[in-house]
């Protein structure tokens, strides 16, 4: 009997010490800084998971949009924030993947000073095209700049952003040399489009699918490895050109230092929300795909992006000031 005791008291001493290296979060209001506007994908993603963290804990969970400099500000903000948990980033493939090697003096390393915690959606880009453009198929697409080097311009909302790199990354893999014409967002190229002052864009396929459904510009293809359920008619450009990926996705991350379990209960209560029937219709609404993911998955997908994208700013030769 008093062995068992023994045991009893051991087990309960371990489980105490358990709970004790595990801290109870959220203990304040939590933070989530979107380094971009408000109303775009990344921030309505955020919005959403913001919303149904605050309903399960009751504490508040506040959205703050800090723009500017291609999403550097808002992302620095958050790596000199303290490692507690109640300050997280919802980022993207741009300011984890792209700008590490777009920009020179970076205030903040997008590798060693965050902790990924987990994807949040994933969201093709739509090569759409000028109806003026005689190339009904993508295969069609590729021969026609092929047979027209230097002739085609294509839009996207500036240097090094998802619509820039997906341009340079099919013309990486065709050979096919066309003129970049930087625009301010994704209706800029919409507009840009429809009054024929470019003849194509890779853009945001929340913004270009409605159009291409109305006529007013023609879709030829996704930039995800498969077809798009929103849009399951338009073939990917994987279909013509293997390994093609030029998929926008955004994520959450937390600072160094955040304790594991933190960020494990987050990636957790994250893929719970992800899945509800409800958060499925809001992401179909935008052209995207819930992305849940754990901690270790996340961090690996990072690096498999970072590797291509990092290529492809090289071949590119591409930098801006930070």
């Amino acid at each position: 009997m008093r062995k068992f005791l023994a045991a009893v008291g051991l087990s309960l001493l371990g489980l105490g010490a358990a709970q004790a290296q595990s801290p109870a979060w959220p203990q304040k209001q939590v933070t989530i800084i979107v380094p971009f506007g408000a109303g775009g994908t990344t921030d309505l993603f955020a919005r959403i998971v913001a919303e149904q963290l605050q309903a399960k804990y009751g504490k508040p969970f506040v959205i703050e949009n800090r723009p500017g400099a291609g999403g550097n500000i808002g992302t620095t903000a958050v790596a000199k924030a303290a490692p507690d948990g109640h300050t997280l980033l919802v980022g993207t493939v741009s300011t984890h993947a792209i700008n590490p090697y777009l920009y020179k003096n970076l205030p903040h390393d997008a590798e060693k000073d965050f902790i990924p915690i987990t994807g949040l959606a994933k969201l093709p880009n739509l090569l759409v095209v000028n109806p003026k453009i005689p190339a009904k198929t993508f295969a069609e697409f590729v021969e026609y700049t092929k047979q027209n080097p230097g002739k085609l311009n294509y839009g996207s909302s500036g240097a090094g952003t998802s619509q820039h790199l997906a341009a340079e990354l099919f013309q990486l893999k065709t050979g096919a040399k066309m003129t970049h014409v930087p625009f301010r967002s994704s209706q800029d190229i919409v507009n840009g489009l429809i009054g024929g002052h470019i003849d194509l864009a890779f853009d945001n396929m929340t913004i270009a699918w409605p159009q291409a459904q109305a006529g007013t510009m023609r879709a030829l293809a996704v930039t995800s490895p498969d077809r798009s359920p929103q849009a399951p008619e338009i073939p990917a450009v994987a279909e013509t050109l293997t390994g093609f990926d030029a998929t926008s996705w955004n994520g959450l991350w937390a600072p160094a230092g955040t304790p594991q379990p933190i960020v494990d209960t987050i990636a957790a209560d994250v893929k719970v929300i992800l899945e509800k029937p409800e958060v499925q219709k809001k992401a179909a609404e935008m052209a995207s795909t819930p992305a849940p993911m754990t901690p270790k998955q996340f961090a690996d997908y990072i690096q498999g992006e970072r590797q291509k994208w990092s290529e492809v700013v090289k071949a590119v030769g591409i930098q801006l000031g930070q």
